[in-house]
């Protein structure tokens, strides 16, 4: 397993496990030195899906797969009916 630096991700685009373009990376959250979650730019017609939001945060135990791409788990998506949707998305707005 190949070991990336958080500056090797940012960019880098999101595919959800459907094949499905998501966004790409903004950002990486950290907790104790370790990734707990990413930011991501939404694109594509994904942005109607979420509210409109630009972007969202993704935690990290819902991503299955990265190298050239990422892939993440479609159950992450947040839906703008969840509480905390506002809290995830206001950063990015």
């Amino acid at each position: 397993m190949k070991i990336k630096k958080i500056t090797e991700v940012l960019g880098v685009k999101v595919y959800t496990d459907s094949g499905d373009y998501f966004g790409e990376i903004e950002e990486a959250n950290l907790y104790e030195n370790k990734v707990d979650g990413w930011k991501i730019r939404v694109g594509g017609g994904i942005a109607s899906l979420i509210g409109g939001a630009k972007g969202v945060i993704i935690p990290h135990q819902f991503v299955k797969a990265m190298s050239d791409i990422i892939i993440i788990n479609s159950s992450a998506l947040p839906s703008p009916s969840e509480p905390g949707f506002e809290e995830m998305t206001e950063d990015l707005m």
